[in-house]
This record gives structure tokens, C-alpha cells and sequence, in this order.
């Protein structure tokens, strides 16, 4: 079983924007603390063993400059890295190309702060659809992850965690993440109906049955 709510509330969630050469982007960032050292959550987001068993399976060469592809998921280039305070790296997936940037900092008592920031141009078709829920409910269940890995030493298994999208218990996550993001949408200015139609088809496509939106 696990603590949905949390879950949930562990994350911070904020939405804003940034300039680009090729124009204005959008920004989604979240961040969690981890109960566990700087250098363990740097091995555990970029070691290519331990990747695997709490997010996805990745090949290629993951160093600067290296291409990386996530099992069914996005690949890229990795444009920056600066061990173990974080890295950065192209998005791509399908035709659509974005960035994701990770920052490690430690907190008091031995624990880190992870920050990771998704930016994607102004044009973006999911994002017109879906909102910031578009990429943020899959890093919201990605950083569920890693605190599983972290505190339990949990490997994610890809029937297990198919399975469990499909119980209550995993719908009722992604429909509190979709809110959550809807309300992070608001909070940076998106016109509350805007961001409810964006919560439902979120919702949605992660659940596979519309919900009504918990944004105000």
C-alpha cells in the first residue's frame, strides 16, 4: 500500500516560464527532499543499473554529450553535466523536443533536495491539450519512484507498476497529481476554465476515465 495523499503532498509543484533564443517557453519544476545523501541520489538518477529500478530502462552513453533513450519513453542528448550537483538535457519524443534540467542541493540532516525543471516552447501541442499535466503527473510518479528506491530499496517492475496504474489506488494518484497541477496552473496565472479543461483531459488520458477537476 501506498500513502497517496503523502505522496502527493511531498512534492512541490510550480509553473512559470522562461525565454529562450528560439523564443518564450513554458516551465514545469518539481521538487522533493530525499531522505538520503547527495552523492546516493546522483548515483540513483545516473547510474545506468540503478536507473532501471525506479524509473525506466536506458541505454546509450550517459555523459556529456552522450545520447541517451528511455525504454518507450524520450531520448536526447545530454548537454550538461556537473557531477553530483546536477545535469542537463534535451527532451525527444516523437517530433516535439524539449529540456529537463536536474539540481541536487543537501539539506540539513543528511537529506537532498531535488529539483527538476521541464521547459518546452510556447507552441507545444500537448501543452495547449493537456497543460502542465502533460509531463508533470509522469515526473510526479518518476520522483515516487525514487523514493521507494531511496528509503526501501524498492525496484520498480513494469507489470507491477502497470498494474497498479490500473487499481484505485494508482487512478486515485494520477487524478491528485492532474489537480495538483491544475491548481499549480492557476497559481501562475492560467484562466481557471483553461486550466480545468486541461485537468479533465489529463486525467483522462492517465486514468482512462474523465474525472471533474478539483481546480477552483
Amino acid at each position: 500500500m501506498i500513502d497517496v495523499i503523502h505522496e502527493i503532498n511531498a512534492i512541490r509543484r510550480q509553473v512559470g516560464t522562461r525565454v529562450l533564443e528560439a523564443g518564450q517557453a513554458r516551465t514545469i519544476t518539481v521538487t522533493r527532499v530525499y531522505n538520503a545523501a547527495v552523492e546516493d541520489v546522483w548515483d540513483a538518477c545516473t547510474n545506468p543499473e540503478r536507473i532501471p529500478r525506479w524509473f525506466s530502462p536506458i541505454s546509450g552513453e550517459l555523459r556529456e554529450g552522450g545520447r541517451y533513450q528511455l525504454q518507450g519513453n524520450a531520448g536526447g542528448t545530454i548537454q550538461r553535466c556537473s557531477a553530483p550537483h546536477g545535469f542537463s538535457a534535451t527532451w525527444e519524443y516523437g517530433d516535439e523536443v524539449s529540456w529537463i534540467e536536474l539540481r541536487l542541493a543537501p539539506e540539513a540532516d543528511g537529506r537532498t533536495r531535488l529539483e527538476l525543471e521541464h521547459i518546452a516552447h510556447v507552441g507545444d501541442e500537448r501543452w495547449a491539450q493537456f497543460g502542465p499535466g502533460a509531463v508533470g503527473v509522469g515526473w510526479d510518479l518518476g520522483l515516487m519512484g525514487l523514493a521507494g528506491h531511496l528509503g526501501a530499496g524498492k525496484t520498480v517492475e513494469p507489470g507491477e507498476f502497470e498494474a497498479w496504474s490500473a487499481s484505485d489506488e494508482g487512478r486515485q494518484f494520477m487524478t491528485l497529481s492532474s489537480q495538483a497541477w491544475g491548481e499549480a496552473s492557476i497559481a501562475a496565472g492560467t484562466e481557471p476554465g483553461q486550466a480545468r479543461a486541461a485537468v479533465q483531459g489529463t486525467t483522462a488520458f492517465y486514468t482512462g476515465t474523465p474525472a471533474e477537476s478539483g481546480v477552483a
